[in-house]
């Protein structure tokens, strides 16, 4: 690939975990390839922000998400290891928590103090849970499915596919395709009684989701969150041993490694298109970049809206692309802590490492939902909460903690196109500090700092369409080959050299340069090609 005095082959656009793997990849291969990132720092969704001097967190990374290992292998990615993950806390009752741990037969134990029957069943369905979404780790692995394929190389990877479906064998079939299109409400009542233990589960069924828990295809929410995680675990991976920042540290090292050439700090304006092809780039500043391919991991909507010239394409592509559901529906609130807050119930401070869920049944969290079905705030919304600095002292001054707390539902858009105000901002982080505080009496009294960011400020901080951290939402119409819309899952677009490869694409959120490695496959399969 040359030409058209081209310094570059390949512009990959964000220095992000999908785009510091496809243009570790596409230098592995021998392309000359520059990563533009607009921030001056890399990470994207996963970079670490200091909030309050001397305090910092990874805002977006409540979950350290799945870096699989044939890309990590690959790229001899090193410094990845895994800590122990550290479980899932969910209130019980008023001055009561349960924490499950990932280990299956501790979990029971722990279950059984409360309700013996879910215990029983627990490590059965824990061990099922990783059964289908080990199924979507395979399905993740691979270029979206073609239904449209003809030719024998394009139905090899469809039969490969069925293989390992049937591998699954019947009972497990008939779950994998029962759970996709299920509401977590419904797969919960199906196995458990005790109303705690049902919402520890369904609250990983409803992330970044703007439905509650009846909603169907929130089964399929759940295990899509769950692929990586280990056998046990029912919310997120384990976090990495080495920080938050240990994946985008690995791909940098491998994208440098591999003759890479990253900027910080550019901005693009514009993707040149002429002749229906992609000629260059042109950044902020004005500066011009021939290139004969770009492969952009930011939103795809973004992607051809913002920066390609819609005389190049069909306005019916367009109009799919305008629809494309985003519906950005949590908020964060991060707090500095003078020092680490006592929570009754709780035993061991370890479990505030992990996830700690404060909606002790579904119908609450169902409720929570509501509000933001017609436009408004919930006044109790589900509020979970970490306190990383635990794990990594680092983020902290000596002695002092970080605190991270998500809250459901918190909608982009507001009842009668309403704006996100400060004071609204203020009113959301007020109910999060309230709901923090009556488990924790003293909270109040440790905090220095705090900082809210509404799906507004998510939009603006960290270039989120409507606030999405997903780029999409993960509704079963906004998957596999129609992600991010029918007919152009394959990761290439309509414009000759442009692709996309970030979350808003197969295989989705939380899978850690996934979109990117499948991405710059397609465009090493292109070359050649031609």
């Amino acid at each position: 690939m040359s030409g058209n005095g081209a310094t570059y082959d390949v512009v990959v656009v964000g220095g992000g975990s999908n785009g510091l793997v496809a243009a570790a990849r596409l230098g592995q291969a021998g392309l000359r390839v520059l990563v533009l990132e607009r921030e001056e720092t890399l990470g994207g969704q996963g970079r670490v922000l200091e909030f309050a001097p001397g305090f910092r967190a990874a805002a977006l990374r409540m979950d350290a998400g799945w870096a699989p290992e044939p890309i990590v292998r690959a790229l001899r990615m090193d410094g990845l290891e895994r800590a122990e993950h550290p479980g899932l806390s969910v209130q019980a009752e008023p001055g009561a928590f349960l924490t499950i741990p990932a280990d299956p037969r501790a979990a029971a134990e722990a279950i059984a103090r409360h309700s013996p029957a879910d215990a029983k069943k627990w490590p059965e369905f824990t061990a099922l849970l990783r059964r289908l979404s080990g199924f979507l780790e395979a399905l993740y692995l691979a270029p979206a499915p073609d239904i449209g394929a003809s030719s024998a190389g394009e139905l090899l990877p469809l039969l490969d596919l069925g293989r390992r479906f049937r591998a699954l064998g019947r009972t497990d079939m008939v779950e994998f395709l029962r759970a996709l299109p299920l509401s977590v409400w419904e797969m919960m009542d199906d196995r458990f009684a005790w109303a705690p233990l049902k919402a520890a589960v369904a609250a990983g069924g409803i992330q970044h989701h703007q439905q509650g828990p009846r909603s169907g295809g929130t089964g399929y929410v759940l295990l899509h969150h769950l692929v990586g995680a280990p056998e046990g675990a029912v919310r997120g991976r384990a976090p990495w041993r080495a920080g938050p920042e240990a994946f985008t540290l690995a791909a940098e090292r491998a994208a440098r490694r591999n003759r890479v050439t990253i900027r910080t700090g550019a901005a693009l304006a514009r993707i040149e298109v002429k002749d229906d092809a992609v000629r260059g780039v042109t950044l902020a500043g004005g500066e011009e970049i021939p290139v004969r391919a770009v492969l952009s991991t930011a939103n795809p909507a973004r992607t051809i809206l913002d920066h390609v010239d819609p005389v190049w394409l069909d306005p019916e592509f367009l109009h799919e692309l305008e629809n494309v559901r985003h519906r950005g529906c949590a908020a964060y609130v991060l707090y500095a802590l003078e020092s680490l807050p006592e929570i009754p119930g709780i035993a061991s401070a370890e479990a505030l490492q992990g996830v700690v869920s404060l909606t002790p049944d579904i119908v609450s969290l169902e409720r929570a939902a509501d509000a933001a079905k017609y436009g408004t705030v919930s006044e109790n919304p589900h509020v979970e909460f970490t306190v990383p600095s635990l794990r990594w002292p680092g983020l902290a001054p000596a002695g002092k903690h970080v605190l991270v707390a998500k809250a459901q539902y918190a909608p982009y858009r507001l009842r009668d196109a309403a704006p996100w105000h400060d004071a609204l901002r203020d009113s959301l982080a007020d109910r999060v500090t309230a709901a923090i505080a009556a488990v924790s009496p003293c909270f109040q009294s440790r905090i220095v700092a705090c900082v809210a960011l509404s799906p507004r400020d998510l939009e603006e901080r960290f270039h989120l369409r409507e606030g999405a951290t997903s780029h999409g939402e993960l509704g079963l119409d906004q998957i596999l080959f129609m992600r991010p819309v029918a007919g152009w899952g394959g990761h290439k677009t309509p414009i000759g050299g442009l692709y996309w490869g970030g979350s808003g694409t197969h295989p989705g959120p939380g899978v850690l340069g996934g979109g990117g490695w499948l991405a710059a496959k397609r465009i090493l399969r292109d070359l050649k090609r031609t």
